[in-house]
């Protein structure tokens, strides 16, 4: 009553507890979605094409016979078959024993990289910017105070210089 000033009330409330419907359940749509929890595509595994010019390996790519030499037919579609199967479950088998700890491992490695780059590098670089920005503006004063004078001088020298070349015989 005998204030001068009152405090400006939110329509919408506080962003914690919303007064309205409508902010509240896009609040608990945001809540709900989480990035870990995303659908994995097990059709397409390498949605970015990572791995497109390493790991697609045929047989044919390792193992060819040149027009001439030839082996038996039979020899030749056991030599497939044994390369295909092999690479296919020996993937397997060392993606089942090695896949969870690799996965694990590199996790760890990616963490620490994202915690080293938002905290420490990203904020090295902006505090360098910062500081080199007086730095660089003293810098330019002394170079416009003292070079271009200089450089105007020689240039006005050399200006009247004038080369003609020509050709005798």
């Amino acid at each position: 009553q005998g204030f001068l000033y009152t405090a400006p009330v939110r329509e919408q409330g506080n962003i914690y507890k919303p007064n309205n419907k409508m902010m509240a359940d896009e609040l608990s749509e945001k809540a709900v979605h989480d990035v870990h929890t995303k659908e994995i595509d097990l059709v397409n595994r390498d949605p970015k094409h990572l791995n497109d010019d390493v790991v697609k390996i045929d047989f044919e790519d390792v193992i060819a016979e040149p027009e001439g030499t030839h082996s038996f037919d039979g020899i030749w579609k056991a030599s497939f078959t044994t390369f295909t199967v092999t690479k296919y479950w020996f993937y397997r088998l060392l993606s089942a024993i090695f896949g969870i700890p690799m996965a694990l491992i590199w996790g760890i490695y990616f963490a620490i990289l994202s915690f080293l780059h938002i905290w420490a590098v990203v904020p090295c670089i902006r505090s360098y910017l910062i500081e080199i920005q007086c730095i660089s503006r003293v810098y330019s004063i002394c170079i416009h105070t003292f070079c271009d004078p200089l450089f105007e001088a020689v240039g006005r020298v050399f200006s009247s210089i004038r080369a003609t070349v020509r050709k005798e015989i």
